[in-house]
């Protein structure tokens, strides 16, 4: 959880949307800044714009993220708050950054579907799939920030986000910084 020094900087919070690809970061995360008027922060799009990688990875199809650039990067605007960073992994993130994590979860045969629409590789869907199966991303999210503002939310459908997205307006509604 944040610190309250680090609350009373910012007005507005910062979400963080996590997921095993093809869960609805994007989509949701994007839906949640309109709702909200919060800035919507694609790391992987940041990171292959501002050159925040340490180059192409062939067999995960993917650059790979510097995450000491990609904090660097995200310091000053995650300070002043009112951020959704959007992003697969939670885990180089400082745990002071986030005032609501969020970990998206789909059936396993909707993203197999999604992830093969996008043309990933076999491989790639296999792995994304176990990494669903297993609940990797929820695990590294409760392992790394406190469990009360961890939260998993169904992502199978346009529906689930659309309820994803009035829940989480409604926690912002209630966010309090603490004085």
């Amino acid at each position: 959880m944040a610190s309250s020094e680090d609350q009373n900087k910012r007005r507005k919070p910062n979400i963080l949307i996590s997921g095993t690809p093809g869960t609805g970061k994007t989509t949701t995360s994007v839906a949640l800044a309109e709702a909200t008027q919060l800035r919507h922060i694609n790391v992987g799009e940041l990171a292959k714009e501002k050159n925040l990688h340490d180059g192409w990875d062939d067999q995960f199809d993917s650059y790979v993220i510097n995450e000491d650039l990609v904090c660097d990067e995200l310091e000053d605007a995650m300070e002043e708050g009112g951020n959704i960073v959007d992003y697969h992994g939670s885990d180089f993130f400082p745990e002071r950054w986030f005032d609501r994590v969020v970990v998206l979860q789909t059936d396993n045969s909707v993203l197999f579907d999604r992830l093969s629409k996008r043309g990933y590789p076999e491989t790639k869907i296999k792995n994304n799939i176990e990494c669903e199966i297993f609940q990797v991303l929820l695990e590294e999210a409760k392992e790394n920030y406190p469990e009360d503002i961890v939260v998993a939310l169904r992502s199978d459908s346009i529906e689930d986000m659309s309820r994803n997205v009035a829940t989480l307006t409604e926690w912002l509604r209630n966010w309090q910084p603490v004085s």
